[in-house]
């Protein structure tokens, strides 16, 4: 397989819109990276320039160590599969997995093989003969991966290939091409709106806002240690909780204040507030570290239960206090009922700080 490395890649459409910036990133050999963030920050835009389809407006673009910024698409030595599937209508499956190999006029005996090792990945050996308008989405789905792993690519592209598919056949092929990378060895690189998809398949994922990398790490470090306010609320489901704190400090250790309720800060949280020039700061904290019951006697929060979403193993609590709204988690044995009052508890062991303005953990 090989290695991609994007050096300050850089794409602005029509003089103004800028879709990239500087982007500088490596894509490991053998690795499976996700490009993950909201609609238009620019992920798929950095996927097509990798694949050839988009032209860089400034920065480099390497597979292994060779420049392809003028390399055209098809000597790339990449497949992509696309969030349409791409079929074409009047080919059964196997003309469909072989039409690129034919094209590169390879030997029928050998694109015969290729095609029927494929098929056989991916369990499609008895659709061979059909047209694709005779198969289910995710049949049609194994077919476009089937058609790129014929081709024995430097790099699979993936480009929200799930996006069509109904949720429960999203998860058996998260499934499957997890299996496949793991049995290919195979460098992929998958876009994706999902938070939940990137967390649950790749091994390194870059989180994007605005064509700007905000965090490139691991699932459990985006998870634990969000580099910033927008990675922290948007991995996650539901994400984390932010409220608008200030500092206290009358004659001992500082303390977070928001309307009328005081959380007490580990040594560790003490220790960055000399980061901050002011005395605001935001607090974040994950729902399943608020928690509920009126045994602690620190950090409690009087509020009121505005939803009860039972989730089958536990529960949503949307909470209110006079100004402030944010979500819990419980079991269903505590579950509360609407519009109760109810008092919670912030664990302070696992919350997260940030910069006011500028969003930044501390």
């Amino acid at each position: 397989m090989a290695q991609v490395t994007l050096k300050d890649v850089t794409k602005i459409y029509d003089g103004d819109v800028l879709a990239v910036e500087q982007a500088d990133f490596q894509i490991p050999d053998e690795s499976f990276t996700v490009l993950v963030g909201p609609s238009g920050c620019g992920k798929s835009t950095m996927l097509r320039m990798i694949a050839g389809l988009e032209e860089i407006t400034e920065g480099d673009i390497y597979i292994d160590d060779e420049r392809i910024n003028d390399v055209p698409p098809k000597d790339r030595d990449i497949a992509m599969v696309f969030q349409n599937y791409a079929l074409y209508p009047h080919m059964t499956v196997s003309k469909n997995m072989a039409f690129g190999l034919k094209l590169r006029k390879y030997p029928k005996a050998e694109i015969e093989q290729r095609v029927n090792e494929a098929a056989e990945i991916l369990s499609i050996s008895h659709l061979l003969n059909r047209k694709p308008k005779h198969l289910s989405g995710g049949e049609r789905q194994r077919v476009a991966v089937g058609r790129a792993i014929v081709r024995h690519p430097k790099v699979f592209l993936f480009d929200e290939p799930l996006s069509n598919l109904d949720a429960k056949l999203r998860v058996q092929m998260r499934m499957e091409i997890s299996r496949l990378h793991d049995r290919l060895n195979a460098t992929i690189v998958y876009v994706t709106h999902d938070q939940v998809e990137a967390m649950t398949m790749g091994d390194q994922i870059v989180v994007l806002n605005e064509g700007k990398i905000q965090q490139i790490a691991d699932p459990g470090t985006l998870y634990h240690k969000p580099a910033n306010q927008f990675v922290g609320g948007f991995i996650g489901t539901p994400p984390m909780n932010f409220i608008e704190t200030h500092i206290v400090n009358n004659g001992g250790p500082s303390k977070l204040r928001f309307e009328s309720f005081e959380m007490e800060l580990t040594p560790q949280l003490q220790s960055v507030l000399i980061k901050l020039s002011g005395d605001a700061v935001t607090l974040g904290i994950r729902p399943e570290d608020i928690h509920l019951g009126e045994n602690e006697t620190s950090n409690r929060v009087e509020t009121q239960v505005e939803l009860v979403e039972p989730l089958g193993n536990h529960a949503l609590l949307y909470l209110r206090t006079e100004k402030s709204n944010f979500v819990a988690q419980s079991d269903l044995i505590n579950m509360p009922q609407h519009n109760t009052p109810l008092t919670v508890n912030f664990n302070m062991d696992k919350a997260h700080l940030f910069h006011p303005e500028t969003g930044e953990s501390l």
